[in-house]
């Protein structure tokens, strides 16, 4: 596989300058009688772009899941016809957040996943971390740390109000991905248990009311030249027709404390692969077969990517343009410390029928986006970042060359000094509603959630905020 062709890097500066006064969002929410918000409770770092989707259109309503107050799971509704919301409701209650003794106070793992199955109702995947070995027993394929993955469903086709949890999955999961195909199989992806576990998917040919046994597609494992343990990162999305595509970067799990070089933050290079649902076998870009659990070493020699050298890393979201052709973002940048990672910035790689090209930095420092491929050509990248003023900034950026530039910059939100955390992008996203935000400061303080399209905020009553 040949190595990503380096490309000039994109002015940083140009950048967060570019975006023009008449792309602002007024800020004077207290004297409207709307407000930009939708909910007042999101907790912690409310939604991620990891746990996916986190919010789904369908028949002119788009429904949006976040993180709430004591890390349970929230879900809210809005009619685009009508420009009403419902909700938020609480759709289940999490294990975590509820430990005053609990040195880190909010997890942050357990952020719910949405789905919504052939028959309407609505699904939710949340709360888990690892299990405990007190409550849940032995981890068969990997190691434990807190909570409990739980699923939830609607008690009524796309109605928020009302849930009801099913005992359908392990409790070991944690960063649950999901994804319904064309003929209504809904595949459930997560982390079997905390950094030393294998990945796994779980499928449900019922509409979600019963899922399959656990079936290892990336395997943890000791490595013998180091005193670690192999494990991983993905990003798992939907392909074409009956395929599911993988995105993935390695994580060496060190022995030890972080002070120890333990638990540590640095993630490497990036991999791709491909998994046909009908025939059950996986592949890489090449269309070679890829033996299953992938291993390290055959990572290394069959799906790389590219080799981050010396950056720590961590991979974004990926997407297929019309010819099945994937396009990726990767977070990278230096270490600038042994227990944390530096700041990263994302860049754009994809795959021309060839070869994997680009590698161009897209953002400034910080930054986190998610991306959407529209033609062979056109490409629009949904980012967040620091401005130079310390404000939270969510932007478009929109390439007609397949991601070699981007340059049109187009504000969508601002919000005050900080940053933002954003969901991936909502599934068949309505253009006015693109993706679910919120900011990041520190504390337990409860925080605003925002839905943003391509026209700024989903406003919202206030009178509904009472």
């Amino acid at each position: 596989m040949k190595k990503i062709q380096s490309l000039a890097l994109i002015s940083i500066g140009a950048l967060i300058t570019s975006c023009s006064a008449a792309d602002m969002v007024p800020t004077a929410e207290a004297k409207s009688k709307t407000v930009n918000h939708f909910a007042e409770n999101g907790f912690g770092n409310a939604v991620a772009i990891v746990q996916h989707p986190a919010g789904i259109h369908r028949d002119g309503i788009t429904y949006v899941s976040y993180q709430g107050a004591l890390e349970d799971p929230y879900i809210a509704a809005y009619n685009h016809a009508t420009k009403e919301w419902t909700g938020p409701f609480k759709a289940g209650v999490s294990a975590m957040g509820k430990d005053p003794k609990r040195k880190k106070k909010i997890d942050n793992h357990g952020k719910p996943s949405m789905i919504i199955d052939n028959e309407g109702y609505i699904h939710l995947f949340f709360g888990g971390h690892g299990g405990v070995p007190e409550i849940h027993g032995d981890n068969p394929l990997g190691n434990h740390h807190y909570g409990e993955n739980k699923h939830v469903v609607s008690k009524k086709p796309y109605d928020v109000s009302e849930w009801e949890e099913l005992k359908t999955i392990p409790p070991f999961g944690t960063y649950n991905q999901v994804i319904k195909m064309e003929n209504g199989d809904i595949y459930l992806f997560y982390r079997h248990g905390a950094h030393r576990s294998d990945w796994v998917y779980h499928v449900s040919t019922d509409n979600g009311r019963s899922f399959g046994d656990p079936v290892s597609f990336l395997k943890h494992k000791r490595r013998d030249d180091v005193k670690g343990v192999d494990s991983w990162y993905p990003w798992v999305g939907r392909g074409q027709g009956d395929e599911i595509i993988v995105s993935f970067d390695y994580h060496l799990c060190w022995d030890g404390n972080a002070r120890e070089r333990g638990h540590t933050a640095n993630r490497e290079d990036l991999y791709y692969m491909t998994f046909n649902t009908k025939t059950k076998e996986w592949h890489n870009v090449e269309d070679e077969r890829l033996p299953m659990p992938l291993t390290r070493e055959v990572a290394d020699a069959k799906a790389k990517v590219t080799d981050t050298g010396e950056l720590w890393t961590f991979n974004g979201a990926a997407a297929l343009d019309p010819e099945g052709n994937p396009h990726i973002l990767m977070n990278a940048g230096k270490d600038v410390g042994q227990i944390t990672g530096g700041p990263k910035q994302v860049k754009y790689i994809r795959w021309n029928g060839e070869a994997w090209t680009g590698g161009n930095t897209v953002s400034p420092v910080g930054a986190r986006a998610d991306l959407e491929v529209k033609s062979l050509t056109d490409v629009s990248l949904y980012m967040s970042y620091k401005d130079k003023n310390g404000e939270a900034v969510l932007i478009r950026r929109d390439s007609t060359d397949a991601g070699a530039n981007f340059d049109n910059n187009k504000q969508l939100f601002r919000h005050g000094k900080g940053s933002f955390a954003i969901s991936a992008l909502i599934e068949n996203a309505h253009p006015d509603a693109k993706m679910i935000i919120t900011p990041r400061t520190s504390g337990t303080a409860l925080k605003n959630m925002y839905l943003i399209g391509d026209n700024g905020p989903v406003q919202r009553k206030a009178s509904d905020m009472k």
